[in-house]
């Protein structure tokens, strides 16, 4: 597999784009439409057949259905025959209201979910614990040090507990190995609050969940407004979709198709391409992908890369829009 990335200080090498699977929740509609088995199969088997070397998921994702997916999945994958080379998982411990203890007492269900004996990166989803970071971080390294992850992560933090979560790391001879935000060409908060600055000097990798502004950067909803009534409320809150947002975000989006034309890619991937790009090798992308044509675009994403003057060009364009 070519243009693997070392995940943080770990020994993951990883794909610069990963399958993001929160549409594999199937817990009611706010977010998400129910899919298929028959459907995650297909995503799963041509992401991994096809360049995409892991995936991400949570224990928040319908209470682990989308682990459970992740895991009858990959083994009858492995079964027919279909895989080749590694495949790892990320997963998170959801700490909402919960000690720092849950890490561990929940952590055998996230093995029996994804029908693993390890988890490759485990992640706290939020920094939203009634526990102390230390004792956070004392959790993780016990799993680690028993080799039941391989990485530790974190996701919707600070630059400030991302350095707090480091040190505290370091003093058990461990790293802190990648933050997990939201991170797109209209959402570009991390270059503003140092998430971004502390990922680089720390050399802690940065995985951009959103990456298309779930689906504005596709340029689907400017070419049919109409189509925002089919989007739950909930997310259509969260992406910011309106009729005026359309009208503000066309410029980037006609530049977006103008690169595409150019590259013969989609809006999507030149989209992509940025995010994995335009800071080196520090940012990975988690799209999702709720159908199979979704998922081969996701795959493309990785397979080019956009000149330096091009990926200025957008950085420039696109930081008037936040």
């Amino acid at each position: 597999m070519k243009n693997l990335r070392s995940l943080g200080h770990s020994d993951l090498l990883l794909s610069p784009i990963g399958l993001g699977t929160w549409q594999f929740s199937n817990q009611g509609r706010n977010w998400w439409k129910p899919v298929s088995s028959y459907l995650v199969y297909d995503i799963i088997k041509a992401s991994l057949q096809g360049g995409i070397n892991w995936l991400d998921t949570a224990e928040y994702y319908g209470h682990g259905n989308s682990e459970k997916f992740i895991g009858s999945i990959l083994k009858l994958l492995e079964k027919e025959g279909s895989l080749t080379g590694t495949i790892y998982i990320a997963d998170k411990w959801f700490p909402l209201l919960r000690s720092a203890k849950t890490i561990a007492q929940t952590f055998s269900g996230r093995l029996s979910n994804l029908q693993r004996p390890f988890i490759d990166l485990y992640q706290i989803h939020h920094p939203t614990s009634i526990s102390p970071l230390k004792k956070q971080a004392e959790e993780l390294a016990n799993l680690q040090e028993k080799g039941l992850i391989k990485a530790i992560g974190i996701s919707n933090f600070s630059a400030h507990q991302m350095v707090k979560m480091d040190e505290l790391l370091k003093s058990f001879g461990l790293r802190l190995d990648s933050n997990q935000v939201k991170y797109n060409l209209l959402h570009r908060k991390p270059e503003r609050n140092s998430v971004l600055d502390v990922a680089k000097e720390r050399g802690i990798s940065l995985i951009a969940y959103s990456p298309l502004q779930q689906g504005v950067l596709t340029g689907r909803f400017h070419a049919e407004p109409d189509s925002i009534k089919k989007i739950s409320m909930l997310r259509r809150l969260n992406s910011g979709l309106s009729s005026r947002s359309l009208k503000k975000t066309q410029p980037l989006i006609e530049l977006l198709q103008k690169l595409a034309d150019k590259y013969h890619k989609t809006p999507a991937q030149i989209s992509l391409n940025w995010l994995i790009h335009a800071h080196g090798s520090t940012v990975f992308a988690i799209p999702g992908a709720s159908s199979l044509k979704q998922a081969q675009s996701n795959l493309e994403a990785q397979n080019f890369k956009l000149t330096k003057t091009d990926l200025q060009k957008l950085s420039v364009d696109s930081e008037k829009l936040n």
